[in-house]
């Protein structure tokens, strides 16, 4: 069974990842898992903790001279800020208290973790609600990215929008629609959009928030390509694919909604006009006209490309911040706090949303083709 757990505060010392079920032998290589760390940290709109982390996984457990044990695999990703927070954010008791954090801000955890908790000091939900903790989610995905590439498979994300910019919704789903140069413009792209012009409009629009003292939300887009028939299944509904997708979409921070495929374009539509079209060519190979199902159906893998669209919400830390209430006093008050952060985090929502498909599908693989090697996994998997 594949699970992985995380730990670590925002300006704590470091994250820390645990993660079983892996095979042995899968070849690691630090460099992709650091590669991707840095493209979560990139894209415009991000704020001045990107200039200080420089992040970069150190494998404690569970690999030895670049390829798997099948034990569980310990990594961990430092905190370059801890330094400046020792005190803060200190384990052990401190002699001075640190002022406490009361002032709530809208949209975030703060007031429903504080009150679930029993806190009186906001910063201990700050902390492990903070979007860092992504961090650790792309390392756990840069390891199962490597072994989807064992099986020829490949995740992208791309940004659709911000706000109000962005492309012109299309009900059908080409099964074309997706190139290489697609994918190398869009990682040379400050926004992670391939259309240049597009870009600039999206830049634009941020800059403008910016000005206002807002912040913007946007959709970004991630498929996966090479993904077998059959992974999922119909049999329980917390088995199926779309279902395990959704799941873990929705669990990146300031995702409001996730739609599969043609998603709500295909409510607006008929049969006639949504259903892909099922073929078989003289190869014995299947395919299907259209892909408006996103790769999916029953919730169970169809062989084409898995699309998945994701809403973010604009974050819910303003430079010009809304009315609130502080908890301390129980106060209506004008402004609520302003805690350094991003005015954008669509383009890197967009990378964390790449390895949360790539966890998704890892499990799902492991599920249907098992084994403790991935000689064996292998063997399974071409047999099939």
């Amino acid at each position: 069974m594949f699970r992985f757990l995380t730990a670590g505060e925002s300006h704590g010392p470091c994250l820390t990842m645990i993660v079983e079920g892996l095979p042995a032998g899968l070849t690691v290589d630090k460099s992709i898992v650091d590669a991707d760390l840095r493209r979560r940290q990139g894209g415009y709109g991000r704020g001045g903790r990107m200039k200080i982390e420089k992040d970069a996984v150190h494998f404690l457990a569970g690999i030895r001279h670049g390829r798997t044990l099948g034990s569980p695999i310990a990594m961990q990703v430092d905190n370059l800020d801890w330094v400046n927070w020792e005190t803060k954010m200190s384990a052990d008791p401190v002699e001075t208290a640190t002022q406490p954090v009361t002032r709530v801000r809208p949209g975030h955890a703060d007031f429903a973790g504080a009150m679930k908790y029993g806190h009186d000091d906001v910063r201990n939900v700050i902390e492990r609600s903070s979007s860092r903790e992504t961090a650790s989610r792309v390392a756990v995905g840069g390891l199962c990215r490597q072994f989807l590439a064992a099986l020829d498979i490949e995740v992208h994300s791309h940004v659709l929008s911000i706000v109000d910019v962005g492309y012109e919704g299309q009900r059908s789903i080409a099964r074309d629609a997706y190139s290489n140069e697609i994918w190398e413009a869009v990682e040379v792209s400050p926004m992670r959009c391939f259309d240049p012009v597009l870009t600039e409009k999206m830049i634009a629009r941020i800059l403008e928030a910016k000005r206002d003292g807002d912040t913007c939300g946007g959709i970004f887009e991630v498929v996966a390509f090479g993904v077998p028939i059959g992974l999922g299944s119909y049999s329980q509904w917390d088995r199926r694919l779309s279902t395990k997708l959704g799941m873990a979409m929705m669990s990146i921070p300031s995702v409001k909604g996730v739609e599969i495929g043609a998603g709500f374009g295909a409510a607006q539509a008929t049969g006639s006009h949504i259903h892909d079209v099922l073929r078989h060519d003289a190869t014995g190979g299947w395919s299907h006209l259209s892909n408006n199902a996103g790769g999916i159906e029953g919730g169970i893998s169809n062989g084409e490309p898995i699309v998945v669209r994701v809403g973010v919400k604009p974050i819910p830390t303003l430079a010009n911040p809304l009315p609130s209430v502080d908890l301390a006093s129980r106060e209506n008050i004008e402004q609520s706090r302003y805690e350094r952060s991003d005015v954008c985090v669509v383009p890197a929502a967009g990378v964390v949303g790449e390895a949360m498909m790539a966890i998704v599908l890892t499990e799902a693989i492991l599920e249907k083709f098992g084994g403790d090697s991935m000689e064996e996994i292998l063997r399974h998997y071409k047999a099939s």
